[in-house]
């Protein structure tokens, strides 16, 4: 219980400070990845900066023209092979392609004036890799007098490295943190639960040492009851009566000081030399032919659906019978005089599942959460009070879980129950 509570806090921990990591990532991803892009964006503006420099606009046979053949990447001279220039376009004012470098463009300009991110694919050679694309088209001005559209693109290779070098650095910190956030959550929730640790534990050996001590006075005035029970009545019959009383109250107290000392004891796992290989379905039909169950089911019709094979599994066959007897006696203390409890048997996956259904009374819905709880009682109907102490499914689910299943429960007042064990094989 304690492992578990632990893994707990330490998973919840790691989580949470791993969402902070993950946020914080993010962000810095992102804000890398903006700067990146203003470096690129600096870098493409500065070299259509040199281009438009050396732009020429003057009259020629009386009107002006725009004279391209001495512009750098654009004119006569190629561009030198580390200018990283993919393509460069000039338009002229109406948006009509003039002069181009490198990929074939389309005739008419993009009506957008701006910085944009575009995917390239080398039409002449389909092998070669996607090369995503930094394009900046940016107006030409000639004293104050607009003369044309410079367009050009540069790739994003560095910027891409850099920022998968980035993300790759930032995914190996956020996996080296995440562990040691787990061992710090681990060692952190191991103190944490030190002090509740030793406090159930004070409680667990307070209550074993308080049931083992009220045992022997218990058994002692139930002795002199049943003793004095066998005495002849004499003349007075009070006296007997009294005695009945004391011997009732004394066994009904034997019986709940044994669940506390048994639900003081049986804490956690169980060890794995407390299990044995048994037969599911013959342990279930010796319980429904046992005595106890009979009684119980005295006044009811008693029916049974066992699987017909053999179903081993892995359990403390005495844990089992007694958690089982526990659901038999309070299906039966809670089904009316001729009504139906039900015991099945069933493989479904890798389960053995253990069903037990009657016609009684049920539990309302708002009882359903807490049927569970040490010492909670169903508030019954007058007719159908029965005398218990609250303990009996909270044994059970303690065993069942002690063996790594599952207890739980459907019902519907006044329509009956089914409570369902789930054990793994």
């Amino acid at each position: 219980m304690f492992n578990r509570s632990r893994r707990n806090l330490a998973s919840w921990f790691t989580l949470s400070m791993g969402s902070i990591l993950l946020i914080f990532a993010g962000i810095l991803y992102y804000q890398e990845s903006i700067q990146q892009l203003e470096v690129i964006d600096l870098i493409l503006y500065k070299k259509a900066r040199v281009i438009t420099s050396s732009v020429r606009y003057k009259e020629y046979q009386g009107e002006k023209r725009v004279f391209l053949k001495n512009l750098p990447v654009l004119g006569n001279n190629p561009p030198p092979e580390d200018s990283e220039i993919i393509y460069a376009r000039w338009y002229d004012t109406k948006g009509n392609l003039k002069r181009y470098f490198g990929q074939v463009p389309h005739k008419k300009l993009n009506p957008r004036f701006a910085y944009q991110t575009l995917k390239f694919t080398n039409s002449s050679d389909i092998t070669l890799p996607v090369i995503w694309l930094r394009e900046i088209t940016l107006p030409v001005q000639y004293q104050s007098e607009l003369i044309g559209y410079l367009q050009m693109a540069m790739p994003m290779t560095r910027v891409q490295e850099l920022l998968n070098k980035f993300l790759f650095l930032l995914i190996s910190t956020v996996f080296i943190a995440l562990g040691i956030t787990s061992l710090t959550g681990w060692f952190l929730s191991g103190i944490a639960m030190q002090p509740i640790q030793l406090s159930y534990r004070q409680l667990e050996r307070f209550t074993a040492h308080a049931s083992h001590e009220l045992r022997t006075p218990l058994a002692a005035i139930l002795s002199n009851a049943q003793v004095g029970l066998l005495t002849p009545m004499e003349d007075s019959a009070s006296k007997h009566l009294r005695l009945e009383k004391v011997a009732e109250v004394a066994k009904s107290m034997n019986t709940l000081i044994g669940n506390l000392l048994f639900l003081a004891r049986r804490t956690g796992r169980l060890t794995p030399e407390s299990l044995k290989e048994v037969d599911l379905r013959e342990l279930l039909q010796q319980l429904l032919n046992s005595s106890s169950v009979k009684t119980a089911a005295k006044d009811l019709n008693l029916k049974s659906d066992l699987l017909k094979t053999p179903i081993m599994v892995r359990l403390d066959d005495e844990l089992i019978c007694l958690a089982v007897i526990n659901l038999l006696s309070n299906a039966c203390k809670y089904t009316p005089a001729g009504g139906v409890v039900e015991l099945r048997l069933f493989r479904k996956y890798n389960q053995a599942i253990i069903e037990v259904e009657d016609n009684g009374i049920g539990i309302a819905t708002t009882d359903l959460p807490h049927i569970f709880e040490q010492f909670y009682r169903v508030e019954q109907h007058q007719t159908n009070s029965v005398n218990g102490f609250g303990l009996g499914l909270a044994i059970a689910q303690q065993i069942i879980e002690a063996h790594n299943g599952h207890l739980s429960v459907k019902s519907e007042l006044n329509k009956g129950s089914v409570f369902q064990i789930k054990l793994p094989l």
